[in-house]
């Protein structure tokens, strides 16, 4: 039995080697097998850069050409890139540490990484039945969820990423009316990225669980779903 409800297909997880890309990669090739998920990632057999646009071109092509190797339409894309802290830089707590060069970088990996991934993976689900694309959000990109304030650039880059989940979803419908594209929050996972911003009485997910979470909630997915923002209990997050 497949792990997603949508039939023969191929599966590709970009940022495979991640903490949460990882935990997707193994799920899905449980209920998949691995003949049907391709793992995208700087470290894999494919070289693999969100800031590069011909190599996220290129990672595209191959997919379609695996696809037609295959004999199977494209049903899942799920996004889980994402950029916090890193390289010197962590979540600004007051607008006197807001810094460009982190910023910039925020919204590289956070808003227009994903886009060009929408850009050139789009194209590719089929006009018929239902297929999704996913990318890894957060809830503190809501806008109206907004009520402490701080980490400047990843609230902003992730509310950036939200909209162009919207406008693409928009035009999504008009070519692939049975086709969904989501922003998710998977929660707050014990991974590299969040792990040590976890304050206490939160809920922390290991990795594998959190890739149980969103499985469960991609599997429940239907066309009025698309242009949507859930969390990783496929409740509806305010924008």
């Amino acid at each position: 039995m497949s792990t997603l409800p949508w039939g023969e297909g191929l599966a590709v997880v970009v940022g495979a080697t991640g903490g949460i890309g990882t935990a997707l990669l193994e799920h899905l090739n449980a209920g998949w097998g691995e003949a049907h998920v391709i793992g995208v990632s700087r470290q894999g057999e494919l070289p693999f850069d969100l800031l590069d646009e011909a190599r996220i071109a290129a990672a595209a092509a191959h997919v379609q050409a695996a696809c037609g190797a295959r004999g199977c339409p494209l049903r899942l894309v799920v996004d889980a890139t994402g950029f916090l802290h890193g390289e010197g830089m962590q979540p600004e707590k007051s607008w006197r540490q807001l810094d460009a060069r982190h910023m910039a970088h925020a919204f590289a990996v956070n808003a227009i990484g994903p886009a060009l991934l929408m850009k050139h993976f789009l194209p590719l689900l089929p006009r018929e039945g239902v297929s999704v694309f996913a990318t890894l959000s957060a809830k503190v990109g809501s806008i109206g969820d907004n009520r402490l304030g701080g980490w400047y650039s990843y609230r902003a880059s992730k509310a950036a990423l939200n909209q162009l989940v919207r406008t693409a979803s928009v035009e999504l419908a008009r070519c692939r009316p049975a086709a969904v594209c989501v922003a998710l929050h998977p929660g707050t996972v014990d991974t590299g990225l969040s792990a040590s911003f976890a304050k206490r009485g939160l809920i922390v997910h290991t990795p594998a669980e959190a890739a149980a979470n969103l499985c469960g909630v991609l599997r429940g997915l239907t066309p009025a779903d698309n242009g949507g923002f859930l969390d990783w209990q496929g409740q509806t997050l305010p924008w």
